[in-house]
């Protein structure tokens, strides 16, 4: 089941709303990518209280008024998918950005503005389960692979 504002770990009850809510957003796409809980809760933490510390006070409104933290895709899963741990990150043209997604994955993990952002992202994401990022062209074809170094 995946985590939402009324039911969410214990290590997010003294984050403030906005905080808390990106933390839960986070974590959930990460259990979707299929991180561990114990992994995907302070790699969330973190990441919303640096989203949190970057973002407009407009788009933290907007954000509180309308992204559901626990919204899933048709036929997801809430306990995401093991295999995806060895699977490459691509990064791929989206239509609100360029998006990073684990190959064979159902959704993106991550949503960014630019492609040189998904671009680190996917590095992060891939050095941490050992893996490659596959970074594509619009069109989708693959421009280059990075290999991590993990």
């Amino acid at each position: 089941m995946p985590w939402s504002m009324k039911d969410y770990p214990a290590s997010l009850k003294n984050l403030e709303k906005p905080v808390k809510k990106k933390a839960i957003e986070i974590a959930n796409a990460m259990i979707d990518e299929g991180y561990e809980d114990g992994r995907a809760i302070p790699i969330a933490t973190s990441k919303a209280k640096e989203w949190a510390e970057n973002a407009s006070t407009d788009e933290i409104d907007d954000f509180l008024k309308h992204d559901d933290e626990t919204e899933r895709d048709d036929g997801s899963n809430s306990g995401g998918d093991p295999e995806l741990m060895h699977k490459a990150e691509h990064v791929i043209k989206h239509k609100n950005g360029w998006a990073v997604k684990a190959e064979g994955a159902k959704r993106a993990s991550d949503i960014k503005d630019t492609k040189r952002e998904a671009i680190e992202r996917a590095k992060e994401i891939a050095a941490h389960k050992g893996t490659e990022v596959v970074v594509h062209l619009a069109d989708g074809s693959v421009q280059r692979t990075i290999k991590t170094g993990s």
